[in-house]
């Protein structure tokens, strides 16, 4: 009996043993506390997302301004990691760790601090530009959304060099370590930092903006989709993207249609050879008083306008048309093409003369069978 006693009693120093030292020295009782405190937390922080986040927004709710709607809406998530970081604070605190293992644990709610902050920044930098409607109008939405992402990667540096700093790695020398790499990566990749640089050039000539149709001679015709850092999507009218490199943008003459102020019609009128003087005369003057009588074209001085007797070609006396139209919308421009061509015809019909085709006129002095035969005398 005394030698089963003693054996539970070894056994039992034995398991005391083991929940007294753990790995890295950590008590079991306290690893349990511990994580008793880190699932005590993660369950308050719902709690703390159903109340707190919901006081709060309601608070912001009362203002007469959205702007701090639109942040706090931002920065939602950020908020309620808080309780995750209290957590982990109060259930390392509650290991009783020592020396490295305490420094590496205070590293650890640090760098979980780092992280909330340059999160909550980088979230808050969406409402911010929408807020800035002065500085909208000043720059082009391409340009500020270049300086979005700018300011966001800004932040996500800052952010992973802040922790990395707090686990004493030094930032410094490593970007000027980087530094003769970078020259070599430059030498490799000027195409791309040729790019950059020809997409802020376009940016700030504001030579096209997202939405615009532009054509490039030899190289792409269709609407402009995405401004990258590269290169520009610029979807056809096939519907096919076209990924254009912003070199040849910035390079090349580049037309854009969507910046017209109005939109041209410009017509050649043939008509037979057979019309009077009067009915050339009327067929001009009704083309032109429809078109200075219509308010769906732009009238002088504002455009100029032409209806003229333009030359004698060689089937037909042509009248010029010039004018423009107030409204730079294809398919509106279209009906009121398919308007003025009905319009030109009637009054060329009602002026009793008609349209030219080509043609040619063949003159003959002679038909074969019409002169009397020569008489040749036998020999």
């Amino acid at each position: 009996m005394e030698l089963i006693e003693s054996e539970l009693g070894a056994f039992w120093e034995l398991v005391s043993q083991v929940w007294r030292t753990t790995a890295f020295g950590i008590n079991v009782g306290h690893l349990l506390t511990a994580l008793g405190i880190f699932l005590i937390f993660w369950i308050l922080r719902g709690l703390f997302a159903n109340t707190a986040i919901r006081y709060l927004s309601r608070l912001v709710a009362r203002t007469e301004t959205v702007f701090d709607d639109h942040i706090f809406d931002a920065i939602r998530d950020p908020l309620t990691f808080i309780p995750v970081i209290l957590g982990l604070f109060f259930s390392l605190n509650a290991l009783g760790l020592e020396g490295v293992y305490q420094s590496m644990a205070d590293n650890i709610v640090r760098s979980m601090v780092a992280y909330a902050i340059f999160w909550a920044l980088y979230r808050a930098v969406d409402p911010l530009a929408e807020a800035l409607g002065n500085v909208k109008k000043a720059f082009t939405p391409t340009l500020m959304d270049w300086t979005r992402r700018g300011v966001k990667a800004l932040f996500m540096f800052m952010g992973a060099a802040t922790i990395l700093e707090l686990w004493g790695i030094q930032v410094g020398p490593i970007l000027a370590g980087l530094g003769l790499f970078g020259v070599a990566l430059a030498l490799g990749a000027q195409d791309l930092f040729k790019n950059l640089i020809a997409g802020f050039l376009v940016i700030i000539e504001r030579r096209f903006q997202r939405g615009d149709w532009i054509l490039v001679d030899g190289v792409v015709e269709g609407t402009v989709e995405k401004i990258n850092f590269r290169s520009t999507m610029v979807r056809r009218f096939d519907k096919a993207p076209v990924y254009v490199p912003n070199s040849q943008l910035s390079d090349n003459a580049v037309t854009n249609f969507s910046a017209m102020t109005h939109r041209r019609i410009y017509w050649k009128i043939g008509v037979e050879y057979r019309t009077s003087v009067d009915q050339v005369r009327a067929i001009r003057d009704g083309i032109e008083d429809y078109v200075l009588g219509n308010d769906e074209f732009a009238h002088p001085p504002e455009v100029s306008t032409f209806v003229r007797i333009d030359a004698f070609s060689d089937s037909s006396i042509d009248i010029m048309l010039y004018c423009f139209t107030r409204t730079t919308d294809w398919g509106a421009w279209l009906e009121i093409k398919e308007t003025l061509a009905y319009k030109i015809k009637d009054i060329v019909e009602g002026a009793g003369s008609g349209f030219a085709f080509p043609s040619q006129s063949l003159y003959v002095e002679s038909l074969p069978g019409s002169a009397p035969e020569l008489f040749a005398p036998p020999e």
